[in-house]
């Protein structure tokens, strides 16, 4: 049996667009989206219509949320917040660990959050670059085996996706795949083998990314 595994990055955030924003925020670290990252959201969400998903896990922080409500609302699904998939956890880019609004909080702003799910594997401020990627490696490999044969989408940041891709594919997605803003990664299934289909596509955006921006 196949199965297939969606990754896609969050789209636009605010403080990518307005670095002010974060001087007087109350929590810095969880920016919403911008006007236009909205947009790319919308445009995801069309782009992944047509396939046959039936379980969206998104990382518990802000702009990875709606990012997945815009997907939710357009193929009327639930969100399941999986601490696994969330930012990468770096002191050098966050000088405490992020303050981020409740799972309460944001099951009233996006009511299709799944409150009945409970996340597979923890994030612990602070992180190394190894321990991101090995923490969101085990997070794919753990809801892929968890939800097989049914194809799932994993809505993360640019280290969590490359970690969640290399989890799957191995090494070659540490080359391969580019997690720029709102892009899509796909990765099939075929037993015994993850084949990696799409490296962070980004055809279905009308505004590509042109730097990547982990932080």
């Amino acid at each position: 049996m196949s199965q297939i595994v969606w990754i896609a990055r969050h789209a636009n955030r605010l403080d990518f667009v307005n670095p002010d924003w974060f001087l007087t925020a109350e929590r810095r670290y969880d920016p919403p989206l911008s006007d236009d990252g909205t947009i790319q959201a919308q445009q995801l969400a069309k782009r992944l219509k047509g396939e046959k998903i039936t379980h969206i896990f998104a990382s518990p922080f802000l702009r990875t949320v709606q990012t997945a409500n815009a997907v939710a609302e357009v193929m009327n699904l639930s969100i399941k917040l999986e601490t696994g998939l969330s930012e990468w956890l770096n002191p050098a880019w966050m000088t405490e660990e992020p303050k981020r609004l409740s799972t309460p909080a944001l099951a009233e702003l996006f009511p299709r959050i799944d409150l009945g799910y409970t996340p597979r594997i923890a994030a612990n401020y602070p992180e190394t670059h190894e321990k991101v990627r090995e923490r969101s490696g085990q997070t794919a490999r753990c809801l892929a085996s968890e939800f097989f044969p049914e194809n799932i989408l994993l809505v993360a940041h640019g280290a969590s996706v490359l970690g969640a891709a290399m989890g799957l594919v191995g090494e070659v997605a540490k080359t391969e795949v580019k997690a720029s803003l709102c892009s899509l990664v796909k990765v099939v299934r075929d037993e015994p083998e993850w084949l990696l289909e799409l490296k962070g596509d980004t055809s279905h955006l009308t505004h590509i990314e042109e730097v990547i921006r982990f932080a």
